[in-house]
């Protein structure tokens, strides 16, 4: 009976120093070896490997990809910090599959994401300015056009652009900003309201037949800043025609053009340019420009669509001698876009 127990112990024994021997299945070193297959680490997870170098070539070569078929070079464009995402999806196969490939691949298109967008995911605003300017697409169809008054009461700006005025709405903007801004000018859908005296108000041909952009001289206490208000085309993805921007583009050359023309020097652009400072198509104006929310804001400030942003097409910018120390989105309203300020100071 005791050999018996004895026999029986020294099965269990055996048993469980087998167990102990059994290597933990998790994505450990000792994994990553040869396969069922007999496939090794570098040649496991090609197809993974693959769509990441795809992801850093659309990166790295987005202003390349050609907009002749369906505009897809601007439709990459105005969503390209997203593509970023691409690196933590394929890094779950990657690690499942252990493939060294697939990770090492990753890291191309991470390092360059990081580069093209690393910058703005730190707060760069650099203390308080002399002023505050808000732009803000109201949308025709605003749900709660009196929370939208009181949040732009509430922003403490200066100045206020708003687009795609209409209607019986536009006669609630003059009344409820009245007592805030005592100076205010609309020109087709588009207006301007300002603590500070505005003139010399002239519309912006954006060969659209009409008007949706204006320019007007605001004389702050520091001086006269040309002030343009605008709003262009808005952009459509049709199945029959891909992503259509052909007439926002001819509005973008020509607000640049007028911006290039323009006599003074200090400038502000504030409006919904259905475009993000990506997108190659809005270079005539953006490459003279600078971005406030790029210069002074702290992410990348996504104003639309309102209920889940996912690309920042309402711009504020400017050129000579205004510097943006602060940038950010204002709270929702009953618009589908958020609406954006900016402050600024003068540097010389």
């Amino acid at each position: 009976m005791a050999q018996a127990d004895r026999t029986e112990w020294t099965t269990d024994r055996s048993r469980d120093t087998s167990s102990d021997r059994r290597p933990v299945r998790f994505l450990g070193l000792r994994h990553w070896g040869r396969d069922a297959r007999g496939s090794g680490p570098w040649r496991r997870g090609l197809l993974i490997a693959l769509l990441a170098l795809l992801t850093a070539v659309l990166l790295a070569f987005h202003a390349d990809l050609p907009n002749g078929v369906g505009n897809l070079g601007s439709l990459l464009e105005t969503f390209l910090p997203w593509l970023g995402l691409a690196v933590p999806v394929l890094l779950v196969p990657a690690l499942l599959r252990r493939s060294a490939t697939a990770l090492l691949a990753l890291l191309l298109p991470a390092v360059l994401w990081a580069n093209l967008f690393g910058g703005l995911l730190t707060d760069k605003s650099g203390g308080k300015g002399d002023w505050t300017v808000v732009s803000h697409n109201v949308a025709a169809a605003n749900t709660d056009v009196q929370a939208t008054i009181r949040g732009l009461i509430a922003s403490d700006a200066q100045i206020v652009a708003l687009q795609e005025l209409a209607g019986k709405q536009l006669r609630s903007y003059e009344n409820g900003l009245a007592g805030a801004y005592p100076y205010h000018t609309v020109e087709g859908t588009v207006g301007l309201w300002s603590k500070y005296p505005i003139g010399e108000v002239s519309p912006v041909d954006l060969k659209i037949g009409w008007t949706r952009a204006f320019r007007a001289q605001v004389t702050t206490p520091q001086g006269p800043v040309a002030v343009y208000v605008a709003h262009l085309p808005s952009v459509r993805l049709k199945a029959e025609g891909g992503f259509t921007v052909n007439q926002r583009d001819v509005s973008a050359q020509a607000l640049g053009d007028a911006i290039q023309g323009e006599p003074l020097k200090k400038v502000l652009l504030l409006g919904d340019l259905n475009g993000t400072m990506n997108d190659r198509s809005l270079a005539p104006v953006t490459s003279q420009m600078r971005s406030a929310q790029g210069a002074a804001g702290d992410g990348f400030g996504f104003s639309w669509p309102a209920a889940f942003p996912m690309a920042r097409i309402d711009q504020i910018m400017s050129k000579g001698g205004l510097e943006p120390v602060d940038s950010r989105t204002l709270p929702r309203d009953g618009s589908d876009h958020l609406a954006v300020a900016a402050a600024y100071r003068y540097s010389s």
